[in-house]
């Protein structure tokens, strides 16, 4: 990871305390501080320009901002964007209760800025979607969004983590899950047992969205599969989503 001088923004790359060792964080705040935190996390393939790139983007809306390296474990580090064997090693060791532990160096290091609890929001992408559900069924911040998050009302074939569906009727976190239609590493049926788990058994707010004719990774801008117009759309979404309860 770098850190690209930004006009406008302070960023650098730092370490936390992570349940195994020194986590890596890719960090972007506003010129002013900010009463707002906001985790950013990565698809299976790590911390990657793209990911580093969203983090200004959000830092840009107002939040302080950080991508910690849920991989730190593994030595494998950045994959190339299609290279799934390459990504597959990244999850060597980790556990939900490692990302957990992880999850909570960070909320401690927003604390340590004076950043509430309740101001912090979270907004993961693939693997990071999946991150984003779990700290809402396991924590309570602000809210949190997953963008095209697998494995969360069935097992995912790639990810190495079992279903969250058991988590529904005790989440703390407000959830905005959003999907493309045309997504076919996470089918519709696996997106709509989610969404009847969460109406049967949540008692949180959460709302889902899908998206027509996009598909897995429609937001990200590097990839052929980016989707301008579900993209864009997204992420006003996640933010309005964050801003509505509380957190921006």
């Amino acid at each position: 990871m770098s850190a690209p001088a930004t006009p406008g923004l302070r960023t650098r790359v730092s370490t936390l305390d992570g349940s195994d060792g020194s986590m890596a964080i890719y960090e972007a705040a506003p010129a002013e501080p900010s009463e707002f935190g906001l985790i950013i996390v990565h698809e299976a393939f790590g911390v990657t320009d793209h990911i580093t790139d969203v983090t200004r983007r959000a830092a840009r809306e107002g939040f302080h901002t950080i991508s910690p390296d849920f991989f730190h474990r593994a030595p494998a580090g950045v994959a190339p964007y299609g290279d799934l064997q390459a990504a597959a090693l990244n999850f060597g060791g980790l556990t939900d209760e490692g990302v957990m532990a992880d999850l909570d160096a960070c909320i401690a290091y927003f604390e340590s800025k004076g950043i509430a609890t309740d101001k912090i929001g979270i907004i993961g992408f693939c693997f990071g979607g999946r991150v984003a559900f779990l700290l809402a069924a396991k924590r309570k911040i602000g809210a949190a969004a997953t963008l095209y998050g697998g494995g969360i009302s069935v097992a995912s074939k790639f990810l190495p983590f079992p279903a969250l569906t058991d988590s529904i009727p005790t989440m703390q976190t407000p959830w905005l899950g959003m999907y493309g239609l045309a997504d076919v590493g996470i089918p519709q049926e696996e997106v709509d047992a989610l969404e009847e788990a969460m109406n049967a058994s949540a008692t949180i707010d959460f709302k889902m969205i899908r998206y027509p004719d996009a598909g897995h990774a429609f937001h990200n801008d590097t990839l052929p599969s980016y989707n301008e117009t579900a993209a864009k759309a997204a992420w006003a979404q996640a933010l309005g989503w964050l801003r509505a309860h509380g957190v921006g």
